[in-house]
C-alpha cells in the first residue's frame, strides 16, 4: 500500500466527502420529475418542454463534463487542481437546489424558470463531480488501494443517496407529508440537503491530501481544446468500449428510480410515500454487502466471471419482480414479492456498476502506457458524462412510457388537489381521500381509477427493458474489455519500471 499513513487518513475523510452531495444527486435524478408530475398542472405542450429542457440539459451537462475535466487538469493553485473547483461547485450547487424547489410558480412561468434553474444546476454540479472523482486515481494507483477508495466512497455515496430515496418519499408523498403538501413538503427537503451537502464536503476539502507529483512532472499544461478532449477520449480504445456499455447498463439501471418505479408504487398499492421508501430500502440493502466487501470479492473472484454471477442474480430479480402479477390483489403479499424481486436485481446491477468504475478508472494507466500521459480529468469526467447521458435518455424514456400509459391525466389531477391543500382550500385529509379516489375511482362517481393494462405496463417497462440493457452491457463488456485483472497488473509493472 502506498504511503500507509497517508492512505488511511484519506480512506477516512475522501468518502465522507460526497454524502451530501449524493444527496443531492438522489433528489434531482430520482425525485426532481415526480416533484414536477405530483405539484404542477401542466399540459401537453408544458409537460413536453419540461422534457426536453432536462433531455437538453442533461446533454449539455454530459458534453461539459470533458470540458470541466479539461478546465481541472490544466488548474494551477496552491490547493491542488481539484479543491478550488469542489468548493465552488458545492456552494452553487446549494443556492440552486434551494431555488429550484421553493418557488410558487404555474404554468410557462415555472416551465422558463425550471430551465434556468436546470441548466444552472448542470454546470454547478459538474464542478463539483468532476473534481471529487477525479481525486481518486490521484489518492494511489496500486490496484488494491484503488479498488478501497472506489468501494468506500461508493459505500458512502450510497449512504448519502440512499437515505435521501428513503427519507424523501416519507416526508413528501402521502400522510407524513412535511407542512400537509408535496410542494411544501420538497421545499422544506430542498433546504436541508442543500445545508448538508457543503458541511460534507469540508471533510474532502481539509481532510484529504492528494499525490501532486505527477502535476510537478508533467509538462506544460495544453491551451484548452475541445478537439483534444475528443483526441484523448477516442484514442484510449478501452475508455470508448467500457463507456458503451457503462451507457447502456445504466439506462437500464436507472428505469426504477427515474420515476417510474414510484408511480407504479402508488398507482398499485396507493399514494403512500412510505411504501416507496420501503421498496427503496429492503430493495437496496443487499447492495450494503457489495459496499463494504467489494475490495475482498474483487481480489478472490474476476471481474468478468463477477459479472456472469451478477447478471444471473438480476434475471432472477427481474423474473421475480413480474411474477408479482400472479398474485391477483395488489395486497402486502404482492408487494413483499416485488420488493424481494428488486432487491436481487439491484444486486447485480450495483455490482455492474462497481466493476465499471473500476474499469474506466483502470484506464488512466492504460493511456499512460499507450500515449504517455495519464489526462486523469478527462478521463474520469468520463463517468459523470455517462451518468447525465443515461439519465437523459431515462427521462426521455420515463416521459414518453408515461404518455403511452396515460399517466399525466392522474397526476394532473393529484397536482391540483396538492395545490388546493397547500393553499389551503381543502383539508390533508380531503386531498388524500380525493387521490385516493383518482387513483383506484368511485363506484358511480367522476374517478374510472387506472387500469390494470397500465399498471401492468409500467412493471414491463421497469423489468423487461433493465434486463435486457444488462445482458447487453454483459456480453459486450465480455468480448471488448481487455484491462482485465492479470494485463492491468502488467501496465502498472511497465511503469513502475
Amino acid at each position: 500500500m502506498q504511503n500507509d499513513k497517508r492512505t488511511k487518513k484519506n480512506l477516512i475523510y475522501f468518502p465522507l466527502g460526497t454524502v451530501g452531495r449524493d444527496g443531492i444527486y438522489s433528489l434531482i435524478n430520482s425525485y426532481l420529475l415526480t416533484f414536477v408530475l405530483f405539484t404542477h398542472s401542466l399540459d401537453g405542450a408544458q409537460i413536453a418542454a419540461i422534457t426536453g429542457i432536462m433531455i437538453a440539459a442533461r446533454v449539455f451537462d454530459a458534453l461539459n463534463d470533458p470540458i470541466m475535466g479539461n478546465i481541472i487538469e490544466r488548474t494551477q493553485s496552491k490547493f491542488g487542481k481539484f479543491k478550488p473547483w469542489l468548493a465552488i461547485g458545492g456552494l452553487s450547487t446549494s443556492v440552486v437546489i434551494y431555488l429550484l424547489f421553493n418557488v410558487n410558480l404555474q404554468g410557462w412561468n415555472f416551465v422558463w424558470f425550471f430551465a434556468l434553474m436546470y441548466f444552472a444546476f448542470s454546470i454547478t454540479y459538474t464542478m463539483s463531480d468532476i473534481s471529487y472523482w477525479g481525486m481518486i486515481p490521484a489518492l494511489g494507483s496500486d490496484a488494491d488501494v484503488r479498488n478501497q477508495f472506489t468501494s468506500r466512497t461508493t459505500l458512502f455515496a450510497g449512504i448519502g443517496g440512499t437515505l435521501a430515496s428513503i427519507l424523501i418519499p416519507i416526508f413528501t408523498t402521502g400522510a407524513w407529508a412535511i407542512g400537509g403538501s408535496t410542494a411544501v413538503a420538497y421545499g422544506r427537503v430542498a433546504l436541508i440537503i442543500a445545508i448538508l451537502s457543503p458541511l460534507f464536503i469540508l471533510f474532502a476539502l481539509f481532510g484529504v491530501q492528494e499525490n501532486r507529483e505527477a502535476d510537478t512532472i508533467t509538462k506544460k499544461k495544453e491551451k484548452f481544446s475541445f478537439v483534444q478532449i475528443i483526441k484523448t477520449i477516442g484514442r484510449n480504445d478501452q475508455l470508448v468500449w467500457v463507456a458503451v456499455i457503462f451507457l447502456i447498463q445504466q439506462v437500464g439501471n436507472g428505469l426504477v428510480i427515474g420515476g417510474i418505479g414510484s408511480t407504479y408504487i402508488y398507482f398499485t398499492f396507493g399514494y403512500n410515500g412510505g411504501l416507496f421508501s420501503l421498496f427503496n430500502m429492503v430493495g437496496m440493502a443487499a447492495t450494503a454487502f457489495l459496499m463494504i466487501f467489494y475490495p475482498a470479492i474483487s481480489r478472490h473472484i474476476h471481474r468478468k466471471k463477477l459479472m456472469g454471477l451478477m447478471m444471473a442474480a438480476s434475471g432472477t430479480g427481474y423474473v421475480l419482480m413480474l411474477a408479482s402479477l400472479l398474485i391477483q390483489e395488489a395486497n402486502m403479499g404482492r408487494f413483499w414479492v416485488l420488493v424481494l424481486g428488486y432487491m436481487a436485481s439491484n444486486f447485480g446491477q450495483y455490482c455492474f456498476y462497481l466493476i465499471m468504475m473500476i474499469s474506466i478508472m483502470n484506464t488512466v494507466e492504460y493511456n499512460e502506457y499507450k500515449f504517455g500521459t495519464r489526462d486523469e480529468g478527462i478521463i474520469t469526467s468520463l463517468r459523470p458524462f455517462i451518468t447525465k447521458m443515461s439519465s437523459a435518455l431515462i427521462v426521455a424514456f420515463t416521459s414518453a412510457t408515461y404518455l403511452i400509459f396515460g399517466v399525466t391525466g392522474y397526476t394532473n389531477q393529484i397536482s391540483d388537489l396538492e395545490q388546493q391543500c397547500a393553499q389551503g382550500l381543502i383539508s390533508e385529509e380531503q386531498k388524500l381521500t380525493e387521490i385516493s379516489a383518482v387513483i383506484f375511482g368511485t363506484t358511480g362517481g367522476e374517478y374510472s381509477g387506472v387500469t390494470a393494462g397500465q399498471s401492468t405496463g409500467l412493471l414491463i417497462t421497469m423489468t423487461v427493458v433493465p434486463c435486457v440493457l444488462m445482458l447487453i452491457s454483459y456480453l459486450l463488456y465480455k468480448k471488448k474489455y481487455k484491462l482485465d485483472e492479470e494485463e492491468y497488473d502488467r501496465i502498472c509493472m511497465e511503469l513502475q519500471k
